[in-house]
């Protein structure tokens, strides 16, 4: 029988096996912190819808109105007066009105929801930097200073005074304004109107020109051939109130018509009087051109002095680019702070040229 030897073995000789790592829990992880986008903080007075794409103002409360009565009136046009008329007359009334009716939808929709010029507000950092230019100016003399919250311009050999807005912190633009009801500066600033629920400046004034024109031509299309529908059916002797009672929609349809088409009719001439002189309802209210303001000077310096010049200089230029990138996403605290302190603040630059039938205003951020 063979010997057999045995070899004691070192316990700590022998490989121990490595722990198995413990899962994590997920609920230990930290969450990726969701990016706001600029609408959500946006500070003037507005309402985002689709993930920032529309805007309105705050107090939009009116605008369902305008559109039930256009939805309504027309709706009862099209259900109860054109199938007579088509009968009676031609079918071209039902395609000549459902163009309009698609015009003045369109053009409202566009009106409302369109970004009208807003400028953004300065940062903290760039009010300082401007309060720092207003106490102490760079090229002013012993002799002279400008006022106070004001600059001056020379627009088309006229000067142009720039003022101080106290709530974006930064000088206007010319032609620039706040509006108190949405709280913000709008270029080319027209007027707040509460039938569209939105500003009408530099970016949504040809689609509510549009609006006003195309709306004055449907109300006075549906007040004509509702009448023509009621003279047609009190005719052999039955009367008007005959034609009433047969057709009670045509009624509702005549008043809304006939107190609205007056209005309408004076508001889109008026307009088109300021789009021939290149004015706005601001402009023209106080007079700013006129001498009304107490300006020595009467000419418009943004005028061509040429009716078709002026028309396609309102209505037919490029669209402007939106100022507010309200769908970009907020800066992290990292990406703030990894800004330098050197760079320069944003700087307005002015750069209006009459000549050559041109007229330009540029925002340039120097950096």
């Amino acid at each position: 029988m063979k010997n057999c030897e045995y070899q004691q073995i070192d316990p700590k000789a022998l490989a121990t096996p490595s722990p198995a790592p413990t899962p994590s829990r997920p609920c230990l992880e930290k969450k990726p912190k969701r990016l706001k986008r600029k609408w959500e903080v946006f500070p003037g007075k507005n309402r985002f819808y689709c993930d920032g794409r529309i805007i309105v103002a705050r107090q939009s409360g009116v605008l369902p109105l305008t559109l039930g009565l256009i939805l309504v009136t027309s709706g009862l046009f099209f259900i109860f007066d054109c199938p007579f008329l088509v009968q009676h007359l031609t079918s071209c009334i039902p395609v000549i009105g459902g163009v309009l009716f698609v015009f003045v939808v369109i053009s409202l929709l566009q009106t409302s929801f369109t970004d009208p010029g807003i400028l953004p507000r300065a940062t903290p950092e760039e009010a300082a930097d401007i309060e720092k230019q207003i106490d102490n100016p760079i090229n002013s003399s012993s002799s002279y200073r400008p006022p106070p919250r004001t600059k001056e311009v020379v627009i088309n050999e006229q000067v142009v005074k720039l003022k101080y807005c106290f709530t974006c912190k930064i000088f206007r633009p010319p032609r620039t304004s706040h509006c108190s009801l949405c709280d913000n500066c709008v270029e080319r600033f027209d007027h707040h109107c509460p039938w569209v629920g939105n500003c009408v400046g530099k970016r949504n004034y040809r689609f509510f020109y549009m609006f006003i024109v195309s709306l004055s031509f449907h109300t006075a299309f549906i007040f004509g051939c509702v009448t023509t529908h009621l003279a047609l059916r009190s005719q052999g002797g039955n009367g008007l109130v005959f034609a009433l009672q047969q057709s009670p929609a045509s009624a509702l349809e005549l008043v809304v018509c006939f107190f609205s088409v007056w209005s309408i009719l004076g508001l889109s001439g008026f307009h088109t009087y300021l789009v021939a002189a290149n004015l706005t309802t601001n402009e023209d209210i106080k007079g700013s051109w006129s001498g009304k303001s107490g300006n020595e000077e009467s000419g418009n310096p943004f005028s061509y002095n040429n009716i078709f010049k002026n028309c396609c200089s309102v209505l037919c230029g490029p669209m402007p680019p939106s100022l507010i990138d309200r769908r970009g996403f907020v800066p992290t605290e990292d990406e703030v702070r990894a800004i330098p302190a050197e760079m320069e603040l944003p700087s307005i630059k002015t750069d209006i040229n009459m000549e050559g039938d041109c007229l330009d205003f540029a925002l340039s951020f120097a950096s």
